[in-house]
């Protein structure tokens, strides 16, 4: 269930592209959280998909 409180920003339209960012970003943080779990190195480029997908979300959604 979608809360109310996130809506789309005035004028923002949501597309493919954002959509697999965040996708990306989601799948991302769950291999990055199995991977610190074992390891405590940082992997650079799951954090840099991490926060694109993060950038997009605040690009789309008013909350």
């Amino acid at each position: 269930m979608i809360e109310e409180s996130w809506k789309l920003k005035e004028g923002a339209e949501l597309n493919l592209e954002d959509v697999a960012r965040i996708a990306c970003a989601l799948k991302s943080l769950s291999a990055y959280t199995t991977l610190a779990c074992a390891e405590e190195d940082s992997p650079d480029e799951l954090e840099k998909i991490v926060d694109e997908g993060l950038e997009s979300i605040n690009n789309l959604f008013d909350i």
